[in-house]
């Protein structure tokens, strides 16, 4: 049976998820997963980088090790399945985004983790670089996981929207009438400034199942202020990330209200999560919402999220057969597949571009 290999981290930056899957008959089949944290040196400075501090040789050597950390994730991936790298057909690696910048004169999206280690360590066929294909047919090169939506998540005979709950949120709508367009685009922030904000005032990387948000109450004026950014009513094709949303754009608002306390800022960016996702959904009374990505853990997200969507009903992508924290790394491997048969792998409904177009660049192993 033919398998791909599918490596993904996201905007989060804790870690690498590794899948390896195969697609009978248009079915998604699990062998066998991995997943690598990232050493806290290394996320610290990945994230520094992400903010437009750091060098060259800073990029150079994160790109070589992120690369490794790569490999090793993929090759482990393997040997959990029992399997061996002639068996995999090629691994879809989408890379660590250190900046995405998609809108002005000179628009570019990087991500690092250099795939040419990857197929060295390996062995393996790697394709990687799969945005910059897109951007240069004028589109933004995100989000592309709407593509792998449509394919396996869509239905004949209701509104679905999937809800990726990373660093940043976003939806895909796949409409039930096939002659509706799928739309697709990112929301805004949905893990990133909780993860920032704890970490700055706790040490810990992220708010465990939501506890300490629960502690403080919602802050309207500061809500208020975050929401009347730009970006939330800024129509699509649009995408966005950790350039745009960090830990200075909460500390600079959070800072016009000092009398907040640092859990009330906690409470109030949970629900700027909630309220910015549901702002921006499609309307579809009839729509059922299916939620993937690590922000499906923090089970007060997730309750705050059904209680402000209610009449839709939110699910996850696992009772569509598909777990939520391997969605994005299974994409990355259809996506490898489409590249290597010479398929497209963009909807240019949702990404702005000019057309359909094959993506990524192949290294072979």
């Amino acid at each position: 049976m033919a398998m791909w290999l599918g490596l993904m981290s996201g905007t989060s930056m804790d870690g690498i998820d590794a899948v390896l899957v195969s697609f009978p008959d248009n079915r998604i089949l699990i062998h066998a997963t991995h997943s690598t944290p990232y050493p806290d040196a290394l996320r610290q400075r990945l994230i520094q980088l992400s903010q437009n501090h750091g060098t060259p040789d800073d990029i150079g050597e994160l790109d070589h090790c992120v690369g490794d950390l790569f490999a090793q994730t993929a090759s482990k991936a393997i040997e959990n399945a029992g399997a061996a790298p002639t068996d995999v057909l090629a691994i879809g690696s989408h890379g660590q985004t250190i900046r995405h910048q998609p809108l002005g004169t000179a628009p570019f999206s990087m991500q690092i983790g250099d795939p040419n280690l990857i197929a060295e360590r390996t062995g393996i066929t790697t394709v990687a670089d799969f945005r910059r294909r897109d951007m240069a047919a004028g589109g933004q090169g995100a989000p592309l996981v709407p593509a792998f939506h449509k394919a396996f998540f869509g239905s004949d005979t209701e509104d679905r929207c999937i809800l990726n709950l990373g660093g940043i949120a976003n939806i895909s709508w796949l409409p039930g009438n096939p002659h509706d367009r799928v739309i697709g685009f990112d929301t805004g922030p949905a893990n990133a400034l909780m993860d920032a904000w704890c970490q700055l005032h706790t040490g810990r990387p992220f708010d465990d199942d939501g506890h300490w948000a629960q502690e403080g109450i919602v802050h309207q004026a500061l809500l208020g202020h975050m929401l009347s950014d730009g970006y939330f009513s800024r129509p699509a094709p649009k995408s966005t990330g950790k350039e745009k949303f960090n830990l200075e754009w909460a500390k600079t608002l959070a800072h016009r209200h000092p009398e907040v306390s640092a859990e009330d800022v906690q409470r109030t960016l949970l629900e700027l999560t909630v309220v910015s996702i549901a702002r921006q959904l499609p309307q579809s009374p009839e729509m059922t919402i299916f939620a993937c990505g690590g922000g499906t853990r923090n089970s007060f997200l997730m309750r705050e999220l059904r209680r402000t969507c209610s009449p839709l009903t939110l699910s996850s992508t696992a009772d569509l057969g598909l777990d939520p924290q391997w969605v994005e790394p299974v994409a990355f491997a259809w996506l490898a597949k489409q590249t290597l048969e010479r398929r497209s792998g963009n909807l240019p409904e949702v990404t702005g571009a000019s057309g359909e177009r094959i993506l990524g660049a192949v290294y072979f192993g």
